[in-house]
């Protein structure tokens, strides 16, 4: 073959197969945008050290593989950014746990899958925040990580069971001050019992099930 026929070929190649390539990307790109139609708040509450922020980020992997906008929000830096300057007494616990309600359900409602790996440790501050889901109309899960405070302990992933224990903290939560477990979380997972994967995958299935996911 010439080195002109061979250009000639080549170019008669791009040409046939640009359009398809683009196609393609436009039928990907429009069965996303039309498969991604609702946002929801997927609350995890539980002791520290349970594996809420694990299972969460490892469900917002796979959420957005799929296409889904996807935010979690991270307890820690809601404490830095937003609930500054807020202590643990159980008033600025309910207060910071409001914040992350609003936040959460404003995202939801605008389409985002708010993830919250937050302890929330009452009962009336986690129903004051579905209440406002449910005021909007926004889909609200209650997820219960009930790891057991021993299992947790041993966890300790922030060093927090050890600097209780050795008395350089106080009113940790499952220890020295109260956490209300959910009497009727929408699921409870028992982390200790299977990996972070099935964890997230039983949270995956449930959204699936609500045509959140």
């Amino acid at each position: 073959m010439t080195a002109h026929a061979f250009e000639a070929d080549t170019g008669l190649h791009t040409a046939s197969t640009a359009p398809a390539a683009t196609a393609v990307t436009e039928a990907t790109t429009a069965t996303q945008e039309n498969h991604v139609t609702s946002g929801a708040t997927v609350w995890l509450t539980g002791l520290p050290s349970a594996g809420k922020t694990t299972i969460a980020y490892e469900l917002a992997g796979r959420l957005r593989e799929e296409g889904h906008r996807v935010e979690v929000l991270d307890g820690d830096e809601i404490r830095e950014f937003i609930s500054a300057g807020l202590g643990f007494s159980r008033e600025d616990r309910h207060t910071n746990v409001q914040r992350i309600g609003f936040v959460a359900e404003l995202l939801a409602r605008n389409g985002v899958l708010a993830l919250v790996p937050v302890i929330a440790p009452y009962t009336d501050s986690r129903d004051a925040v579905r209440k406002r889901h449910q005021q909007h109309g926004t889909p609200y899960v209650e997820i219960h990580v009930a790891t057991p405070v021993d299992v947790c302990s041993v966890r300790d992933v922030k060093g927090l069971y050890a600097k209780q224990a050795a008395g350089e903290l106080k009113g940790l939560t499952g220890v020295d001050d109260p956490y209300e477990e959910p009497e009727s979380p929408d699921l409870r997972i028992e982390s200790q019992n299977q990996t972070v994967q099935e964890s997230a995958a039983s949270v995956y299935a449930l959204l699936s099930e609500r045509g959140l996911a």
